[in-house]
């Protein structure tokens, strides 16, 4: 039979309240489990650090991303990538110990990086690591469209104004100063770049490029190199390499004022015919020479309707800026300069009307630039034209 007896009979009295069942719970049967706390990524990130650290702490060294050991090479590459986050680096700062996470400064020379060779790692007794003898290595600048020197075909024309140049640079008549700005690129200038001596012959058309901001405009030149090359790279191109590069411009001595702030008073320009009338377009080196006090764009409009341009569009091919100076009188004195090699020719206007052209001659470009630089030198006194030869030969009255 079973005991109908109770729990109380035996002594046992259950507990009356929830806190007296807890309390009577000596053995915990009804302790619940503690949840586990959520980890965050930054307690992943502290933790990966501390593993890099204790690596530090008991190989005397960081990890090393580079080597065979895979379990230190993971720490290495934790390491590397940490190095390459600022924020990571911030927030692992007050568990860096053994400063890790400090970035030191490069050094500034050679001389600095093996004073720092504690361990004489890169000592050296052999001179190879002596560099003093090695010319400076220039910035390369390289572009999709970057213009590429070619072989220059007509440099026999421009080779006299080279040898003119070095000799008024040993005579003390130009110097070389510093370049001054892209302003200051136009044709008919000389500049140095990198030891070799350049020549501004012709500027382009300007031509208009559209991107998301603005519309940029840019010209190409034709820069002839005293090596006998040539190139056409942009105005923008040759103001970069000559700013990086420290270049300089080749400047009068007695005209310093050409590089102030001086006033433009006006320009002298040379224009090529576009016309199609074999009379015209089967003449080569034709050009006219003339003057501006504005624009050389502005003075072009509408050439196609006016005789003193052959009725027929025209290109600027130089235009030379003038300070200070008489800039018609320049342009008068060209044309006596180049008299013998005028152009006789009878247009006719709009109107029926006929009409000599006086500014048009034929002579190469190379010795229109010469004959500009010869008359601010005050030189070309002792040059005449010979057309003929197409080229300034000089003379001198006995």
């Amino acid at each position: 039979m079973s005991d109908p007896s109770t729990a109380e009979d035996h002594g046992f009295k259950p507990p009356s309240s929830i806190d007296e069942l807890l309390d009577s719970d000596l053995d915990g049967l009804l302790d619940a489990p503690d949840m586990p706390q959520k980890i965050t990524a930054a307690d992943r990130l502290e933790r990966a650090f501390l593993e890099i650290v204790e690596f530090r702490r008991t190989h005397g060294r960081i990890p090393s991303s580079t080597t065979r050991d895979i379990a230190e090479r993971k720490l290495g590459a934790r390491l590397d990538g940490i190095l390459a986050n600022d924020e990571k680096i911030a927030a692992l700062k007050p568990l860096d110990e053994f400063g890790l996470l400090e970035t030191p400064e490069a050094p500034a020379s050679i001389d600095e990086l093996l004073g720092d060779d504690e361990f004489d790692l890169l000592g050296d007794d052999t001179g190879l690591l002596d560099v003093s003898d090695l010319p400076v290595r220039r910035q390369v600048h390289d572009s999709e469209s970057a213009a590429r020197r070619e072989k220059a075909e007509d440099f026999e024309q421009f080779e006299p104004l080279f040898k003119q140049k070095h000799d008024e640079l040993r005579s003390g008549a130009s110097r070389l100063l510093p370049y001054p700005g892209m302003s200051h690129i136009v044709a008919g200038a000389f500049f140095v770049l990198n030891g070799v001596m350049l020549f501004v012959a012709e500027v382009g058309e300007t031509e208009y490029k559209q991107t998301t901001v603005r519309e940029n405009k840019r010209e190409r030149l034709r820069v002839v190199f005293e090596n006998g090359t040539e190139s056409s790279m942009y105005r923008q191109s040759l103001a970069i390499r000559l700013s990086d590069e420290d270049g300089n411009v080749v400047a009068r001595t007695e005209l310093p004022e050409i590089l102030g702030e001086d006033e433009v008073s006006g320009y002298i320009y040379v224009l090529r015919s576009r016309s199609e009338d074999p009379l015209i377009a089967d003449i080569d080196h034709l050009y006219k020479i003339g003057f501006t006090r504005g624009a050389v764009e502005d003075r072009i409009k509408n050439a196609e309707k006016s005789p003193t341009y052959l009725m027929a569009p025209v290109d600027i091919v130089a235009s030379y800026r003038t300070y200070n100076l008489k800039a018609s009188a320049l342009e008068n004195l060209l044309h006596r300069v180049f008299a013998a090699a005028r152009l006789h020719l009878t247009q006719a206007d709009h109107k029926g009307r006929a009409y000599d052209p006086s500014e048009w001659f034929i002579v190469p470009l190379g010795v229109i630039d010469q004959a500009i630089e010869l008359i601010i030198s005050g030189g070309i006194v002792d040059y005449i034209y010979d057309a003929k030869a197409q080229k300034l030969v000089g003379h001198r009255d006995d």
